[in-house]
Formats: C-alpha cells, sequence, structure tokens
C-alpha cells in the first residue's frame, strides 16, 4: 500500500504536468563527469539557447569547473568544460556561479567567478563569437569589479550593461550587501556604485533586475531576515532607494527574476523559511503584489535551488535550476496560459 506521502509526491507531479502552462520539463544532462552540480544559468544566442552550470566533487573543491551546454536541434549538447581555476602557477581554485548574457548585436559574454570562498574570489570573462561553441581566454575583471553575481544583467536603451552584484566578508557575522556595475563597452570598462546599505540590518545577496519602464527599476533577491528583499531607482540604476524586506519568504536561498514583454514579471524562488524546497513561481503586475502561478518542486529534505529565468524572443519563457545537486533541469513555459492566485500575508494558497 502506497504511503501517504508518495500519494502526495506522485499528486504533485500530476498536477505540474497538468498545468497547461508548462509545456516541457527536461533534464540538460542524464550523467557528466561530475557528481554535484549548481548555480545554473540560461540564455538565448542568434543560434539559439546556451546554459551553463558549476560542476566538480563538491562546492568550494578546486576541481569544480564551469560547463556549458547548447541547445541544437532539440537536443542539448554534452556538457562541456569551458573555464577553470587553474592558474599561471600550476595552484587551482574553485570556479562559482557562472553567469551567460548575450549583449545585442555583440559576442555571448559568460561571467564568472574563481577564488577560494566568495569573501576572496575575482571575477572573470569569457567572450564567444559562435553561440558558445567555441571561448575566448579568461580574462579577469579590473579589481573590485565581479560581473553579475549570480543572475542576468540587463541592457539598457543606451548600451550599458547593467550587472546586480554583492558583496561578502569576511566578518562574524558576514556583511551581505548588494550594489551595482556598470560597463558601456562590453566589458572593457566599469564603474560601480557603493554597497546600499550596510550588510547587518538587511543581509543581502544575489539580485535580480525588473524593468517597469523608463528610467524605473527594482531588484529582488535573498536576505538573511528570512524574506525577499527589494530595491528601487529612479534613474536606470545609478542611484538607489532604501533596501527593504517583502511578505515572501526566502530561505537565504537564491532567486531569480524576469520582466515579460507584456509588463508582467516573474519571480522564481523557494517559497519557504527554511529549507530549498518547494521551488515557486510567483507573479506580480506591478512589482508589488505578488501572485502564486506554479509549484515545480515539493520534495520535502530535497534540494530544489539557484534558478536562471529569461523570456526568448518567441514569448516563452525558459527556467532552469539545480536539481538535487545532481543535474540540471529545464523547463519552458507559455506565459499567455499563466494563471495566478492572490497570497495572503505572504502564504502560498492551498
Amino acid at each position: 500500500m502506497k504511503s501517504l506521502l508518495s500519494v502526495l509526491l506522485l499528486s504533485a507531479v500530476q498536477l505540474q504536468a497538468a498545468d497547461p502552462a508548462i509545456l516541457k520539463t527536461e533534464y540538460i544532462y542524464d550523467t557528466g563527469p561530475y557528481p554535484q552540480i549548481h548555480a545554473t544559468t540560461i540564455t538565448e544566442t542568434p543560434t539559439g539557447l546556451v546554459s551553463a552550470w558549476f560542476g566538480g566533487t563538491a562546492e568550494k573543491n578546486p576541481d569544480v569547473c564551469i560547463w556549458v551546454s547548447r541547445l541544437v536541434d532539440g537536443k542539448w549538447t554534452e556538457g562541456f568544460e569551458t573555464a577553470n581555476g587553474v592558474q599561471s602557477d600550476g595552484s587551482r581554485h574553485p570556479t562559482w556561479n557562472p553567469v551567460l548574457f548575450q549583449p545585442r548585436e555583440a559576442p555571448l559574454m559568460l561571467f564568472y567567478k574563481v577564488g577560494p570562498s566568495p569573501s576572496t574570489w575575482w571575477g572573470e570573462l569569457k567572450t564567444s563569437s559562435d553561440g558558445g561553441k567555441t571561448w575566448s581566454a579568461a580574462s579577469r575583471l579590473p579589481k573590485g569589479i565581479f560581473g553579475p553575481i549570480k543572475n542576468k544583467p540587463v541592457q539598457l536603451p543606451n548600451g550599458d550593461i547593467l550587472c546586480p552584484t554583492s558583496n561578502e566578508t569576511d566578518e562574524k557575522p558576514s556583511k551581505w550587501a548588494i550594489y551595482f556595475e556598470r560597463t558601456a563597452d562590453l566589458g572593457k570598462t566599469w564603474t560601480r556604485t557603493e554597497l546600499l546599505h550596510d550588510g547587518v540590518t538587511v543581509g543581502a545577496i544575489q539580485p535580480s533586475i525588473l524593468d517597469f519602464g523608463g528610467d524605473k527599476l527594482m531588484a529582488l533577491g535573498r536576505s538573511k531576515q528570512g524574506k525577499v528583499f527589494q530595491i528601487n531607482s529612479d534613474d536606470a540604476g545609478k542611484t538607489w532607494g532604501e533596501i527593504s524586506l517583502t511578505e515572501l519568504p526566502n530561505p537565504n536561498s537564491g532567486t531569480d527574476a524576469v520582466t515579460l514583454s507584456d509588463g508582467r514579471h516573474l519571480l522564481i524562488y523557494n517559497h519557504t523559511v527554511r529549507g530549498r524546497s518547494p521551488l515557486n513561481l510567483a507573479m506580480s503586475k506591478d512589482g508589488k503584489t505578488w501572485e502564486a502561478a506554479l509549484v515545480f518542486e515539493d520534495e520535502p529534505k530535497k534540494e530544489f535551488s539557484y534558478p536562471a529565468i529569461i523570456q526568448t524572443k518567441d514569448g516563452l519563457v525558459h527556467i532552469t535550476y539545480t536539481w538535487k545537486r545532481q543535474k540540471v533541469k529545464h523547463v519552458v513555459i507559455d506565459p499567455a496560459k499563466l494563471t495566478s492566485k492572490p497570497m495572503v500575508d505572504g502564504q502560498w494558497p492551498q
């Protein structure tokens, strides 16, 4: 006789499969030369979708590399090592948090971090002129510049690339503070804001950027305070207001967000105070009131985390995320078919 838990899990899978907004779910690969993966990213190039992640024996180990896969003729290519932390003196460091970004009429960019820990890593950049088939040598970003720390940049109407990033210190407790970097020449030169808060009252990292039109932007993401944070800019990210906490729960785990072509906003995150399950999608028309849209995964004591979300030119939404630290899950959504239910005081509706 099936246990109650197995019945509930089966029901959750059936409900997910039955939702008309979900067009496809798949794993980008079945097996890979690494027992553990994390921190997925996805982007659309002129020749198709490209995804990346870091993989190795375990997060923080020196053998962790950046792996890339391309969607070709409806199938993902075998992941191939694209970057590692091998230094000129023969030493080796782990790599972290790849971020793929396709600027307008320019080579594909791959940002990632190299170093022993988040408080000591540095930023590196590679580019590809053939949709991710081949890559340039790595260039180290200037001191104090890290590129987008987990989530994709946005390219502003004037061509500037605005990167959402953050800082973690060695202090105990570590100060977690967000800020923004900007490049007007595809990474040749950079400017950055100061840290936007003290990193203690609200400890926040890994922002995503939403676009409200004109020069109005919002960033939101992960915090130590058990809630998703938010912060606004009225001048295209040059200056930012005061950071605050939303009603949405966050278990100190990565989120991502995107503004759709129709003006709606999507946020993918773990709607829980602790643990990294379930993995949820919320929707908002104004960036203030969020409604419950989808639950992708809901398996107790398992990890479904560090999502990435984009909208492609055909209007579909593509999501990747860490599946139990073992695989990269890819989900395709038709946003025109998304329905949502109100959340009261941040509670996911039953």
